[in-house]
């Protein structure tokens, strides 16, 4: 059952990876496997993200009920993906990707990461790898600061 929570932790999004494999580790779930478990889970919505979360958000935009949130994820995405251009220009936009995908900060991660690289029309091919090698990069990180977390209470 912890196999299972750890996937749909990692699909969730701002938990994401983040908080996907700590709670293996935390569970007994090894190392590489909550590794694997959160990679893939939280790489499986990448691609519906990337060609259908700017369509339905552009539709709620306006919409009574969800239009605030909507709006906000509009926002998020498209300043995200700017900040991205502007500071790494046409030929770093794949690291700048992957590093903001990688480095585990709140409100970084591969759903906002792929949502602006949608909402910017960057190729999909190029970020889905660099939205990969990023969570796998978050992924090591969040292991090994839960290991040594864990190892020391």
């Amino acid at each position: 059952m912890n196999y299972i929570i750890t996937f749909l932790i990692a699909m969730v999004p701002l938990v994401e990876l983040r908080g996907a494999v700590p709670y293996g580790i935390a569970t007994g779930i090894p190392l590489w496997q909550s590794l694997l478990i959160g990679v893939i889970g939280n790489m499986l919505p990448v691609p519906i993200i990337f060609f259908f979360a700017r369509r339905v958000l552009e539709w709620g935009a306006d919409k009574p009920f969800t239009g605030k949130f909507f709006t906000w994820c509009l926002k998020k995405g498209h300043s995200g993906g700017q900040k991205l251009e502007k500071t790494a220009g046409e030929r770093g936009l794949f690291i700048a990707l992957l590093l903001f995908v990688g480095i585990p900060l709140p409100g970084t991660g591969a759903w906002t990461g792929t949502l602006a690289a949608s909402m910017l029309d960057w190729n999909f091919k190029r970020s889905v790898v660099a939205v990969m090698l990023g969570v796998i990069l978050a992924g090591l990180i969040m292991g090994t600061l839960s290991v040594v977390g864990f190892n020391m209470f």
